[in-house]
């Protein structure tokens, strides 16, 4: 039997891979011989870089750069073999990185995301795949492309200063020779999976400046500096995903020539899913939770509807599942299954021994079950 397994992260408890090292080890209780194939698996956000680093063999790198607020902050990514650079901007920009008091979008930036970006070039990255989410920032990508040693003058020929307030004073633009030159070797694929453009009532500041500190005289403020910031370069501001990240998806592809793709998309490619799926007997998926948000281009509905190309069933295990579960099964699970095995309390359910001796025991039962299928098959 071949089997292959890729499981999304179960947040705060298990990794993509060690999630899907417990069903392997479940699987070969019934069936020790099967081939198990374990890939890591994402959907671009959180977790992204540690389950491509542990499932391809990369390296993760520790650096400092500036934070969001402009205070240094300790930040990590992987690279990949192939010099392939995987980040999550939000290691740097997050909105995690940034205290309730210090909110405020007005002055928040991306600086610290172009800092990666250039280390990763230092160590010999070209291809870079970026995840986008959970910014606190609203600055259209502007501290990422000064970091990188592009120029937004003011009027008097000035750097305007970091922040999407600012974006209002760009005058011009200026890309050294220098800098156009490194950075048209890079190759950019940005995991976004929002649709929203730069401005107006659906973009950046409206719809996620709030959550980032924003007040309603600041999102009117913001929306306008984005609107100026793509007049003067000449972007197209309503293409959709330009506005994720407070508008770092317009940046990543006006200036760098980044393509916005699904998170799950990108990460299915980058592992070459589909070459351990498409000669499968059965295909393994999960996640931390299966709720009805799995199907908006969660992680295993890219795995199930992969498989489904193939025509391979598909079996999803999480730690738990709510009553609006079962839409998965229109999205190519065939059937899923909570691995909880007993009342107990979250923190115990959380814990990574629990989970993995939970997860392996409850695909060891659902693999015992086919295995009675197949001996009347016989």
């Amino acid at each position: 039997m071949k089997v292959t397994v890729a499981i999304d992260s179960f947040k705060g408890s298990l990794s993509s891979i060690a999630a899907g090292e417990a069903a392997a080890a479940g699987i070969r209780r019934v069936y020790p011989d099967a081939e198990v194939r374990v890939r890591p698996l994402a959907d671009g956000g959180e977790g992204t870089v540690d389950a491509l680093v542990a499932g391809l063999a990369g390296v993760r790198r520790v650096i400092s750069v500036t934070g969001p607020t402009g205070k240094p902050v300790t930040a990590a990514y992987g690279i990949l073999p192939g010099g392939v650079a995987v980040l999550e901007m939000a290691a740097a920009a997050g909105i995690t990185l940034v205290a309730g008091d210090e909110k405020n979008p007005l002055y928040t930036t991306t600086y610290g995301v172009g800092e990666m970006i250039s280390d990763a070039v230092e160590q010999g990255c070209r291809r870079f795949l970026v995840g986008i989410g959970g910014s606190a920032t609203n600055d259209g990508g502007a501290g990422m492309l000064q970091a990188l040693g592009i120029r937004l003058l003011d009027a008097n020929g000035n750097e305007i200063p970091r922040g999407g307030a600012a974006l209002a004073d760009l005058a011009r633009v200026e890309i050294p020779a220098k800098v156009s030159g490194r950075l048209s070797a890079l190759d950019f694929k940005i995991a976004c999976d929002v649709t929203n453009p730069l401005c107006g009532e659906k973009g950046a500041s409206a719809v996620f400046g709030p959550q980032k500190g924003a007040t309603p005289a600041m999102v009117s403020q913001l929306d306008a500096a984005l609107g100026h910031f793509a007049a003067m370069v000449g972007g197209d501001a309503e293409f959709p995903g330009t506005g994720a990240a407070g508008g770092l998806g317009f940046a990543f592809r006006h200036f760098l020539g980044g393509q916005l793709q699904r998170g799950v998309e990108i990460v299915l490619a980058e592992t070459h899913l589909e070459d351990y799926v498409r000669d499968a007997d059965v295909v393994i998926t999960g996640e931390g939770r299966l709720d009805s948000q799995t199907v908006m281009g969660k992680a295993p509905i890219g795995v199930a509807q992969l498989a489904k190309r193939h025509g391979k069933p598909v079996l999803a295990f999480s730690g738990c599942v709510t009553p609006e579960a079962n839409v998965v099964n229109d999205h190519g699970i065939d059937a899923f299954f909570p691995i909880l095995r007993a009342v107990t309390s979250l923190e115990e359910a959380l814990a990574p021994k629990n989970a993995s001796v939970n997860l392996a025991a409850t695909v060891e039962q659902v693999f015992r079950a086919l295995e009675i299928d197949l001996r009347r098959c016989v």
